[in-house]
């Protein structure tokens, strides 16, 4: 009885087979140049001190006074932003030290400054070189600019310089599209810029020339490159094409 359905088993046995299948494939995993993990080395561990100087703790204060004293919490992150600049990074003494001006779990603060990517967990040049390779900087060049600043400087993203000046790192979209590509030099911006004018900002910096923040080509702030092309006469008074009798 089985004879009967052997050609159809074998019909659709090879129909089957003829069948293509699809085929999964993965990438590799990105992985993180920074772990969050901490473990104690000889500039980052409890027994290192570190507080508040007179400037910043009158900042501080005014930081707190914006908050109700039951929600003084609120102004950790202001206030590790204060310390990161002080200290120049964030370390496990400066988050010690802000969980007790808080009043705060230690742990509580460990949760914020291991989310924000901006507080540095690990120590950074004197320049704090943020090259933003979002699409619209990737296609105004930013990638050139990586590339100057690594062959310049001799190091690679992620990487400080020998002599602490210079630390250097890709960031995603530095909100300044229109300007692109960017560099955030610290907290300062520096736009338009191309392969020459990044060596030269590097020069600058690296010798302690004063150096001119925002736009490199000469524009005023997001003005068009061309000049502009509206708003270029003055703007009318009060009550322009309002009626005599009102």
């Amino acid at each position: 009885m089985l004879a009967r359905f052997r050609p159809t088993l074998s019909a659709t046995t090879a129909a089957l087979r003829s069948v293509s299948i699809r085929q999964l494939s993965t990438t590799r995993t990105a992985r993180s140049d920074a772990i969050f993990i901490h473990r104690d080395t000889p500039e980052n561990n409890p027994s290192i001190r570190f507080e508040f100087d007179a400037k910043n703790l009158d900042e501080a204060q005014r930081i707190m006074a914006k908050y109700p004293p039951q929600y003084k919490k609120a102004a950790m992150i202001p206030l590790l932003h204060l310390a990161q600049k002080q200290n120049g990074w964030t370390s496990l003494p400066v988050m010690n030290y802000i969980a007790k001006f808080l009043e705060v779990p230690p742990m509580r603060v460990y949760e914020v400054a291991t989310f924000y990517t901006m507080f540095n967990r690990n120590p950074v040049g004197k320049y704090f070189l943020q090259v933003c390779t979002t699409t619209p900087c990737q296609l105004c060049g930013s990638s050139k600019i990586v590339e100057t600043i690594e062959k310049h400087l001799g190091i690679k993203l992620g990487e400080t310089t020998s002599d602490k000046l210079f630390t250097l790192v890709e960031v995603e979209c530095a909100g300044a599209c229109i300007n692109a590509p960017v560099i955030s030099v610290n907290d300062d911006y520096f736009e338009d810029l191309t392969p020459e004018s990044t060596v030269k900002l590097l020069d600058d910096l690296k010798s302690g020339n004063p150096v001119k923040r925002g736009p490199v080509s000469g524009r005023n702030n997001c003005e068009p490159l061309g000049g502009q092309t509206t708003l270029t006469t003055p703007p009318p008074g009060p009550g322009f094409m309002v009626r005599n009798d009102l």
